[in-house]
């Protein structure tokens, strides 16, 4: 902990991660930490994270993050590996190599495979992501 004029800083280490906490000069420490919700259209992720914080905080068994199917989470894998090749010189060839395998992409024409046009949409995506999009993972899904 470290202490200054806001007051005491903690870090909580969970699952290999560090969540910051601050405990508000003035307020004594058998005074439990309070967590205030800005009441706006970000409001139920920030609710879902004060839940899974406090099941962290008590010892409690912390819910899986189910947004994203098995078959989104490969998605952004492949994004994010398409963007690093990319960003590092290969050709969407290379890159199609690396994430279908050689030899299927050898199997195919080249110029009229689909996995030409799947590879230059996972650059572009990963790109998107990179530059900013990443943070529609972290929001919660919207009730239409």
């Amino acid at each position: 902990a470290r202490e200054d004029e806001d007051g005491t800083h903690m870090l909580f280490e969970v699952d290999g991660r560090s969540i910051r906490l601050v405990r508000l000069a003035g307020v004594p420490p058998d005074i439990p930490l309070a967590a205030l919700v800005p009441i706006d259209a970000d409001g139920f992720d920030r609710i879902e994270g004060i839940d899974r914080l406090l099941r962290a905080l008590l010892g409690r068994a912390v819910p899986s993050d189910h947004r994203m199917t098995q078959q989104q989470k490969r998605r952004q894998r492949f994004m994010l590996q398409a963007t690093d090749g990319r960003t590092n010189g290969a050709t969407y060839r290379d890159i199609a190599g690396v994430i279908f395998g050689v030899d299927r992409v050898a199997s195919e024409h080249w110029k009229t495979s689909a996995l030409r046009d799947t590879t230059a949409a996972l650059v572009k995506d990963g790109l998107a992501m990179v530059a900013g999009g990443y943070r529609a993972l972290l929001r919660h899904r919207r009730q239409p």
